[in-house]
């Protein structure tokens, strides 16, 4: 399978592309950032994110998308520019029918280091060795999007099985309504 991890950002949004399976030593397609200055329009930086995602999209042909779930940040510009850039990498996909997965960065870290509450020097030193690499890739924004994209080699999989398996919730309304 490949897998594109996105881990979004205004400034600088990780791509990483890598192929595998479930058992098998994942192999690195590419990897790096889109870029966009600070001083630019929202607009203008969220349409420079999507012709980049756009491109790696087209160039890598990935089976799957991992997008990096936004949580509570006290800079609430920094947690807005991020789920806007977020938002932007799930609808590129969903517009290809890819599925999409959202992973919390304490699911990554636990994926790649076993820890929840790795540090981003233990997770690109562990990006480097899951896929045999002769360095750490950077920015650490490149590092974190690999290691979505390997989070998701190893839990989307089962994921899917449990959801298909688990019987649809039925949907309750409060009491006189219909």
């Amino acid at each position: 399978m490949r897998v594109l991890g996105v881990d979004p950002g205004l400034t600088r949004c990780g791509l990483g592309v890598v192929d595998g399976a479930p058992g098998s030593r994942a192999r690195l397609v590419e990897v790096g950032v889109v870029r966009t200055p600070a001083g630019a329009e929202v607009a203008d930086r969220l349409r420079a994110v999507a012709d980049g995602i756009d491109a790696w999209l087209d160039r890598t042909c990935p089976e799957a998308v991992a997008v990096e779930r936004v949580f509570s940040q006290a800079n609430v510009r920094t947690v807005m520019g991020t789920a806007q850039a977020g938002a932007v990498a799930i609808m590129l996909a969903a517009r290809r029918d890819l599925p999409v997965a959202l992973y919390t960065p304490s699911e990554v870290k636990a994926a790649v280091t076993g820890s929840g509450r790795a540090d981003k020097a233990q997770v690109g030193f562990m990006v480097t060795r899951l896929l045999g690499l002769t360095e750490v890739p950077r920015p650490a924004d490149a590092a974190d999007a690999l290691a979505l994209a390997l989070c998701h080699l190893w839990r989307g999989p089962a994921l899917a099985r449990l959801r298909s398996a688990a019987p649809a919730a039925p949907v309750r309304r409060p009491a006189g309504t219909s």
